[in-house]
Parts: C-alpha cells; structure tokens; sequence
C-alpha cells in the first residue's frame, strides 16, 4: 500500500481546505487524516492505491476555490502503523 504525507502551504486555513481533503480522499478510498497546523500550514497523511493518492495529490495543489495553495512538501512517514479509516479531520 502506497502513501502520502504532505504539508500544505498558502491561504489553506478557513477556506474549508479540511473538509475538502477529507471528502475528496473519502471518494477516493484512501486512509488518513488531515490537520491545521499552528503555523498555518495544513498536513495531511494519506494511504491506498498509488493512483488514488496521484489524485489527491492533485487536489490539493489546487485546493477548494477560496484557498491559495503556494506549495505541497514531502514530509517523512507519519508514525504509527496504520492510518484512519474512513479519512477523518484531526482537530
């Protein structure tokens, strides 16, 4: 099973970006959450099929209309063994 574990940069806090990533990787069958950061960033960790995360990787480099995404960065895998299922908001 592929994954993914990104952090989000630009205007992606109140812009629904949350809520945007859950339902867009909940269509897509994926497992995972995402978060707002205290920095103002958003991260998400996501894991499935290689072509579903493609996809939703693709979403959020364009993210909801409102939001203003400047870039997605690669972080390291999260810790844990295995993600959420279904896709959840980490609050």
């Amino acid at each position: 099973m592929a994954s993914l574990h990104v952090e989000i940069r630009g205007r992606v806090q109140g812009v629904g970006f949350r809520w945007f990533v859950r339902e867009t990787a909940r269509k897509l069958g994926l497992s995972g959450w995402v978060s707002n950061r205290p920095d103002g960033n958003v991260e998400l960790a996501a894991e499935g099929a290689e072509e579903a995360l493609e996809k939703l990787r693709t979403a959020v480099e364009n993210g909801p209309p409102g939001a203003m995404v400047q870039s997605v960065n690669e972080l390291p895998p999260p810790d844990g063994n295995t993600l959420p299922t279904p896709f959840t908001i980490v609050r």
